[in-house]
């Protein structure tokens, strides 16, 4: 028997709850973040699709939810493709990375959303200065690689 899809609210219900208890290096909540990503693909005219990986972009890289746990779950296919093209694995080079982001359909636009997300200047304002350097200096990079002009 198939399942229904789950609707892009009980996406974000399952990554809400998938990552409860976890915060960003600001100490944030995570799910903060998550919204800020599917906001930002939603007025970006992302796809309910783009949107549903946007709430589950980091929670395998993040090991909130299993590879194993995201296949069975009922969403679509070309949302999972998205969700594990933008799960940078351990030691991975960058432009592997951008290479298999840019490869993926609806991929792009999901990274785009959460690079600006990530690099916002109030967000970045709290961390320490080292870190905000180092930081700013990678989403530059990973910009570069994707073809992805403004921050």
């Amino acid at each position: 028997m198939t399942q229904r899809p789950l609707t892009l609210q009980e996406v974000e219900a399952l990554a809400r709850a998938a990552h409860e208890g976890q915060t960003d290096k600001a100490g944030r909540p995570y799910a903060e973040h998550l919204a800020a990503v599917a906001e930002g693909v939603r007025l970006r005219g992302g796809t309910p699709a783009q949107q549903a990986a946007a709430w589950l972009h980091d929670a395998v890289e993040d090991e909130a939810i299993s590879p194993g746990r995201l296949a069975a779950t009922a969403v679509p296919e070309e949302v999972k493709a998205m969700v594990l093209a933008l799960t940078k694995r351990p030691g991975e080079p960058l432009e592997e990375y951008a290479a298999r982001v840019l490869a993926t359909p609806g991929a792009l636009l999901v990274k785009e959303a959460d690079l600006a997300h990530n690099a916002d200047p109030v967000r970045l304002s709290v961390l320490d200065a080292p870190t905000r350097e180092r930081l700013t200096a990678k989403y530059a990079y990973v910009r570069s690689l994707l073809g992805i002009t403004t921050p």
